[in-house]
Formats: C-alpha cells, structure tokens, sequence
C-alpha cells in the first residue's frame, strides 16, 4: 500500500543579505504592507502551517519577530540553507518555498503547484518564463531532498536551481508568465510598485466591486444565483478559490468553465472592478 504524501508545510525566504537593493527587501511596501507580510498571508491561505526562514542575525527585527521563524542551522549562505534548515526542522514535511520578493504572485498559482506536485520526486517547481529553467523559490520540497541536498552542498553546490537541473523534478508549465518575476534593485521595486498601482494592470492591487453568478450545483451551494461582493482576487482562479472557501463549493475548478463580461475566458484573464462573472458547471441550470 502506497504511504500517504508527507504534509505540506510553508516557508517564506527572508535571510538574504539584499545587496543589491541596499535595503532589506523583505520590509519593502506595496499598498501598506511589507513583502513579507504579503508573502506570508499568501502561504497561509494554502497550507496549515507557515514559517519565515532568517539568518540568526535577524531573528530579532521586528517584522520577521512576529512570524513563527526556523533559524538557520546549516553551514553556508544563500538560499539552500533556509531549505535545508525547513527541511532539518521537520524531516516529515514536504515545504512549500517562497521567496518573499515575488509581488505578483497569486492564489493560483500556488494552487496549481500543489495540485499538479509530485510528492515521488525531489521537488515540484516552474519552469522559467524567461529562460526554461526551474524557479527553485516557488516550489514544493520533498522530504527526500534532504539528503540529495546535503550531498550537493558538501560537494561545493550552492545553487538550488544547479541542484534541480540535475535531479529528479517535476517541472511546470508557468501560466502566468509574470507570477515568478522577482525584485531585486531600486529599479525593478520601483517597477512593480508602479504595476501594481496602475488602474487594472494588476487585479490584486486592492479589493474592487465584482458581480458573480451561479448555476446549477454552485447556485445550491452558495444559496443564491448572484451576489456582488468586494475582491482582492486578481484572476477567476484566485476569486473561485475565494468563494469555495465562504460558500463550500464541492466541485473542483477543472471541471468549471468561466466567463468575464458575457465572454468565456482563461482562468488566468486579470480581473478589474465592475466586471460580471459566471462560473459554469458541466451542466448549468436556468
């Protein structure tokens, strides 16, 4: 009888140095609230436990303070030792890691992460938008990356990403290309703080007005046949997620289609204030 999958628990990346953006990158604002925070709330809406992974240095700064923390206990530097660290902390747990400097990252694109892992290899991860390569800081690590990341690290590996080019992964498909583009200077924060400011250029920037309706097993579900409502949900996979969680929706949302304005659309489509969605299951009633 095949062992059930290890449980899952979070880890956001908040120990690096941010040379490059000559301040900590993890207090960087976006709409009031710290990249941390944002990155912290975000893990917490898909797994049951969360973590920030520091150095011991920074333990005591207040932002990190407030978190359940795993100090780093292995030798070395960069990003392979908080995931070594997680991973020392509970040899039982899978961990989803996050680098805290990802500011579009959404709902679903952790959902489809969990729901596409592969608990048989070392590590679920994206494929690169840019260059094919694997994201090894929005991924899912197996407790038995463990030892394959100790071996690689005496062998004078430093480089998740080295590492999981040349072991056994399960590679995704990104389908938001921008989800995973992280922010490392003055200029690319400032970059993003203005994306996420502009008018519709990024649904998640804020909470906005949004009619839904419902068909068939959803309208029973959810006790009515349309309701408007205030969102954060950036895309329809983020806001379907929203609303199975307050009206207990059953089914999954591959069997769902979805429409935005009268038209049928990806579940990727961004979502801006004023906009009608339908999500339509396999057999809508009137």
């Amino acid at each position: 009888m095949t062992p059930p999958p290890a449980p899952v628990h979070g880890l956001v990346l908040a120990g690096g140095a941010s040379s490059r953006m000559q301040r900590d990158k993890a207090l960087l604002q976006y709409e009031g609230r710290s990249q941390l925070d944002r990155a912290f709330d975000l893990l917490g809406r898909h797994v049951p436990k969360v973590f920030v992974s520091v150095r011991a240095s920074q333990a005591a700064e207040p932002t990190r303070a407030r978190r359940p923390m795993i100090v780093d206990s292995v030798e070395g530097g960069g990003p392979i030792v908080g995931i070594r660290s997680a991973l020392a902390t509970d040899p039982g747990a899978a961990w989803l890691v996050l680098a805290c400097d990802l500011p579009f990252l959404s709902d679903s694109v952790l959902e489809q992460l969990l729901a596409e892992r592969d608990p048989g290899s070392f590590a679920t991860a994206y494929s690169s938008a840019h260059d094919g390569l694997p994201e090894p800081l929005c991924a899912i690590w197996e407790p038995a990356a463990a030892a394959e990341l100790t071996a690689f690290q005496r062998g004078g590996g430093q480089c998740p990403r080295k590492f999981m080019r040349s072991s056994r992964i399960r590679l995704l498909e990104p389908r938001d290309r921008r989800a995973l583009d992280n922010v490392n200077t003055p200029e690319e924060y400032r970059d993003a703080a203005s994306a996420l400011d502009a008018p519709g250029a990024r649904a998640g920037a804020g909470p906005k007005r949004l009619k839904v309706q419902y068909f068939a097993l959803l309208r029973e579900q959810a006790g009515r046949s349309e309701e408007t409502l205030d969102s954060s949900a950036a895309t329809p996979a983020d806001l379907y997620l929203e609303l199975r969680t307050r009206h207990g929706f059953t089914l999954p949302r591959e069997l769902l289609k979805v429409a935005v304005n009268g038209e049928f659309a990806d579940w990727t489509h961004p979502l801006v204030a004023g906009d009608s969605v339908v999500f339509i299951p396999p057999v809508a009633g009137g």
